[in-house]
């Protein structure tokens, strides 16, 4: 694995050179956590010519969950708690005689951008932008690997939920118990905040669980997802509590499962990242529900829970094979309640087999 994290830094070191930077200056977590293989909290990398660096405020803690920083990178960690490691890499470099570093503007806050000026004054600062999140895009067998093994501890919490009594307990209650489920099952934690929506919050975008209680009769949405080294799937799926569902319910449900298999449909390599979102949000625009999708039908996943591409009717690019992604439609009409249903898939070639589903609990509407 320590060949994987050399050759992304030489990919990024080769950037940098063919842009006249003959340095990098890497300070976004989870692109120091792609480049180094992990690393301590506030740690940045420092990409050289001959040699890259990875510099932390206080050294790693024991033996984390996902691994140590790659074993070919030098490891600093600052002799005074509370130094800055980009101000102490910008140091080095000019002490070094270095000319030229290119650094996340996007990351670092003008305080600190002010800070490398002043202990590097004749450093030419250059723009990384976002070099590193573009290199993220694509992931490897590995990569998909554990986001694989992601998807499989979220579908056993959400299973085991769905096997237990439902009514009468809390969405808080319930969204508690599904991130103990998660972290039984071999997860880091949750990859973002757990949602459970009921009756009338059911398919809110982002609900956040109240202490509304679960009745007969309502839909529940629920939102969720395991970390597994470092990578974060999401799945969301809708049921109906206690009783068949109404009609209403059920042609909804129809309405939004019918996009997002359009969607689905739709995540094949060379495809505008646009055109996805446009398959999916045309089912629902043609049942007057095109304003209820969003900015976006979906995103892409890796490290962060939402990263590059994005889904959206703006989106620039093209979506290339291996490219993991969200395709999350849903409805909510107030006062009533409504429907989500998420996945994680991963863009592969028709030849392939197409879309490989990483998240594969039932998407019928069940009666719980």
């Amino acid at each position: 694995m320590a060949e994987v994290f050399a050759v992304r830094r030489a990919r990024l070191r080769d950037r940098c050179l063919a842009a006249g930077s003959g340095a990098a200056l890497v300070s976004r977590p989870a692109n120091v956590r792609y480049l180094a293989g992990a690393a301590p909290a506030g740690a940045v990398l420092l990409i050289g010519p001959d040699s890259d660096e990875l510099l932390c405020p206080a050294g790693p803690a024991g033996a984390p969950q996902d691994g140590r920083p790659d074993a070919q990178l030098r490891l600093t960690v600052l002799p005074e708690p509370g130094g800055d490691p980009a101000v102490a890499a910008a140091g080095l470099l000019s002490t070094a005689g270095a000319t030229s570093l290119a650094v996340e503007e996007h990351h670092l806050t003008v305080a600190r951008h002010r800070a490398l000026r002043s202990v590097a004054p004749r450093l030419q600062l250059s723009d990384l932008a976002r070099a590193v999140d573009q290199q993220r895009i694509i992931k490897d067998e590995q990569e998909i690997g554990f986001l694989r093994t992601a998807g499989e501890i979220t579908d056993q919490a959400l299973g085991e939920l769905l096997e237990s009594i439902l009514v009468g307990r809390t969405e808080r209650h319930l969204a508690l118990e599904l991130e103990r489920r998660l972290v039984d099952h071999g997860a880091e934690g949750p990859s973002f905040p757990t949602s459970v929506a009921t009756g009338p919050n059911a398919g809110l975008s982002g609900h956040r669980p109240s202490d509304r209680r679960v009745e007969e009769g309502d839909l529940l949405s629920v939102r969720l997802g395991a970390v597994y080294r470092g990578y974060r799937c999401e799945i969301g799926r809708t049921f109906v509590i206690g009783t068949a569902p109404a009609d209403w319910q059920i042609e909804l449900y129809d309405l939004v499962f019918a996009a997002q298999r359009a969607g689905r449909e739709a995540l094949v390599p060379g495809v505008a990242c646009r055109d996805v979102d446009r398959a999916a949000r045309h089912v629902l625009e043609a049942a007057g529900h095109g304003g209820d999708l969003g900015p976006s039908t979906g995103h892409g996943v890796g490290l962060e829970i939402d990263e590059d591409p994005q889904l959206a009717p703006a989106a620039m690019g093209k979506l290339d094979a291996c490219v993991p992604v969200t395709v999350e439609p849903g409805v909510h009409l107030p006062g009533r309640g409504g429907v989500r249903i998420d996945d994680t898939l991963v863009v592969r070639p028709e030849a392939d087999g197409g879309p490989e589903l990483l998240t594969i609990t039932t998407k019928e509407l069940l009666a719980l």
